[in-house]
């Protein structure tokens, strides 16, 4: 561009000051992860500073891993795998006792033959569904009772846990009593057969 263009406020075309562009075209400050990568490349190609290129990249690469996803703790920790089960069971009866239901419901006002067989499967599936969702409170009461809460006078879980830790007492002392025996060579046989 010329001094006289300038000087009489007329921008050349695709001039940044033409649109009111140079502010918004400037580069934005670099990310850490971008200054990273550019100062471990321009490392990698000037391996003269006394440090190995190799091992500096190595270190850099372990400095700035990021994660793809960072883990929250759960709030509620995850259920048991007999009451999933069951659970999952009762939510599976329930959908199809509500899809009995609805076709029953529609069926009736339609006029159809289906509804009264409809209507009596309903019934029936709302006495399964219920059960459904009783074994899942009972599946869960019984699992924490005897896996769970310890502090319960009438909990089994503490005896269960008493047995564990006397069944691994006992093995320990197995295998330390058989390492002692190889250890010395089989000395204290009182038989070589």
């Amino acid at each position: 561009m010329s001094r006289d263009t300038e000087a009489k406020g007329c921008w050349a075309v695709g001039s940044d000051k033409l649109m009111g562009t140079a502010e918004r075209r400037e580069a934005p400050p670099p990310s850490a992860g971008a200054t990273a990568v550019a100062e471990r490349d321009a490392r990698a190609q000037a391996p003269d500073r006394g440090i190995p290129a190799q091992e500096e990249q190595q270190e850099e690469e372990r400095a700035y891993y990021r994660p793809l996803w960072v883990e929250e703790p759960a709030r509620r920790p995850r259920l048991p795998d007999p009451v999933r089960t069951s659970a999952v069971r009762a939510v599976i009866i329930i959908a199809i006792t509500l899809i009995q239901a609805m076709v029953a419901f529609l069926g009736t006002l339609a006029g159809s033959w289906l509804a009264f067989p409809m209507v009596l499967s309903s019934v029936a599936s709302t006495v399964v569904a219920t059960w459904g969702a009783l074994d899942v409170w009972v599946t869960r009461q019984v699992w924490m009772q005897r896996n769970g809460v310890v502090s319960t006078p009438s909990s089994t879980a503490r005896a269960l846990r008493r047995e564990r830790r006397k069944a691994r007492r006992q093995e320990r002392a197995s295998e330390r009593a058989k390492e002692r025996i190889r250890r010395r060579g089989g000395a204290g046989q009182l038989s070589h057969s």
